[in-house]
């Protein structure tokens, strides 16, 4: 029994492996899209960890919520290999754990410039009374 074998030309084979290369680079480049932003993350776990130093927790409790909660997407998202997504959250997490700290700073301000002058109110009040 004589079996035929089908003649490929060499153009449709040569076709054919540049199509099955180009498919197996894509592949490797898919692979390879996107590293871990972990230098972000690092910064801003960094910057709510300050945030809560500085008070952020009790002055600017909204602002730290959404940090802490941005941070933590973000870990799930870079988990998941979604890093684009990951980076994104971990810099709305440093900008909002950034206005945390900056908020509780100027509320801590605001209460020792009060504290001041009721002091200074407080002293001339007994200025006052010594004099009379």
């Amino acid at each position: 029994m004589k079996i035929s074998t089908a003649n490929i030309s060499s153009s449709h084979l040569r076709g054919l492996k540049l199509a099955v290369l180009a498919l197996g680079s894509s592949f490797v480049l898919a692979g390879c899209a996107g590293n871990p932003p972990d230098a972000q993350y690092a910064v801003s776990q960094s910057a709510v960890n300050s945030a809560v130093s500085a008070g952020g927790t009790e002055y600017a409790a909204v602002e730290m919520k959404s940090a802490q909660d941005k941070l933590k997407d973000a870990e799930i998202a870079m988990h998941d290999k979604n890093y684009d997504k990951a980076k994104m959250l971990a810099e709305q997490s440093e900008w909002d754990a950034r206005v945390a700290e900056r908020t509780a700073q100027a509320a801590k301000a605001q209460k020792a410039v009060q504290d001041a002058q009721k002091g200074a109110d407080e002293l001339r009040q007994d200025g006052m009374k010594t004099t009379q």
